[in-house]
């Protein structure tokens, strides 16, 4: 059943949803910093990694491996570690594979936090090289001896750009090189980046995952099936004993424990109860935006940008990649800073956050906020300009939602 059953199902009778201590139908809250141990020849070894157990929350605690194991379950890894934030996640996967000199090809209609990073990795040494569009032969003709990563967002945030997976990992690949994917506004539920040809996954566990906006968190998962050069990624040399394992080693006994970015016990537990209910929520999330955006693209003056509106320049990979889904978020320009403004501020049901993957419908004016430290060239290439309205779909009644968008659209215009 653990393997042959649904999503749904194995959300909540898989492998990792069972056989918790005393019997608990979900895992305890170990909310606590140490672990105590009957002698010091138990701890030595727990130290060294020749026996099982936990010695300090920063570094392994019960509750939020309990979460680890269940993500790496729906996502089909060999291993996951969890972090503090999605930013921490990615930061953390990043520098476990590029040391000053190398590169890492990225897309250009990234996250605006994420660009951020990239900035902050330069002062590093670590230099990113971004593509108009990432494919197969932009990173074909990118590639050189400093590269080390290639790394994307499934479906961007919020240019709704799609990551083709398929062929992006098959050049990286070719060259040596593993595949990256943020699948924070996808999920297992619609796609599972590893399937896909992916070799690591990233998730912002802060937003559909968690989907109940009350923790922040992030993820990595390893599919543990690249095969690491090591004289070309030298950061992992030391732990190449441990093959294609050697990434997620490394993260969980060097650099991850180094940074000391975890996720807290009660975050990881919020989480693995918001994850329970993941499949409704995004069957629900997805048909609701498909439907706003589809009323919404009806009105003259409005533009919108959704997947699964025929003319978008990415329609094909909803069925190619996508499993029909579009998706929870989608934006629209509403001609002027002052009219989205206005949209936005008259809107009943939608609240005025910063947030994605919330069970509530949430809006946001992304260029005063999300890329107010990007340049105009990083904005537009992220989809963002001055009129934009960034809107993740909630689990409302649709009808609610296109009345209300319907009714402050047509009273911004008075």
């Amino acid at each position: 059943m653990e393997t042959d059953c649904r999503f749904n199902t194995k959300l909540l009778h898989g492998k990792t949803s069972k056989g918790f201590g005393q019997r608990e139908i979900l895992p305890p809250i170990s909310q606590v910093t140490a672990f105590q141990y009957e002698s010091m020849e138990e701890l030595e070894k727990v130290f060294a990694h020749k026996s099982m157990g936990y010695a300090y929350t920063r570094i392994g605690n019960p509750t939020v491996a309990a979460f680890e194991q269940k993500v790496n379950e729906l996502e089909g890894g060999a291993g996951a570690i969890c972090c503090s934030s999605g930013m921490a996640a990615i930061t953390a996967a990043l520098l476990a594979v590029c040391e000053s000199g190398d590169e890492i090809i990225a897309g250009n209609g990234l996250y605006g936090g994420t660009i951020d990073l990239f900035h902050d990795l330069e002062k590093l040494g670590i230099h990113t090289v971004f593509a108009d569009k990432l494919n197969r032969d932009t990173i074909k003709n990118l590639i050189n001896e400093r590269t080390r990563v290639v790394f994307g967002e499934f479906i961007s945030n919020p240019s709704l750009t799609v990551l083709d997976i398929l062929g992006a990992a098959e050049v990286a690949h070719e060259a040596g090189i593993p595949l990256f994917v943020d699948s924070t506004t996808v999920t297992p539920y619609v796609a599972r980046p590893l399937e896909l040809g992916a070799d690591v996954v990233i998730h912002s566990t802060s937003k559909y995952i968690n989907g109940g906006g009350n923790s922040v968190g992030g993820i990595i998962v390893d599919g543990g099936k690249f095969r690491w050069n090591f004289e070309k990624h030298t950061a992992l040399a030391e732990f190449k004993k441990y093959r294609n394992m050697a990434f997620s080693v490394r993260l969980r006994t060097d650099l991850w424990e180094n940074l000391g970015g975890c996720m807290a016990p009660m975050n990881a537990f919020l989480s693995f109860i918001g994850i329970d209910t993941l499949g409704l929520r995004m069957e629900r999330i997805c048909e609701n935006a498909a439907a706003l955006a589809a009323a919404l693209s009806k009105i003259p003056d409005i533009k919108v940008n959704y997947l699964t509106l025929d003319d978008h320049p990415y329609h094909e990979y909803v069925k190619k990649e996508l499993n029909g889904y579009g998706g929870g978020i989608f934006n629209f320009r509403a001609g002027s800073k002052e009219r989205a403004f206005k949209i936005i501020n008259s809107l009943k049901y939608a609240l005025i956050a910063s947030n994605i993957g919330d069970q509530r419908t949430l809006v946001i004016h992304p260029a005063s906020t999300l890329y107010i430290r990007s340049s105009k060239e990083e904005m537009e290439a992220a989809g963002v300009f001055e009129d934009t309205i960034r809107v993740s779909v909630g689990i409302e009644d649709k009808e609610d939602l296109i009345t209300d968008f319907t009714e402050a659209i047509k009273n911004s215009s008075l």
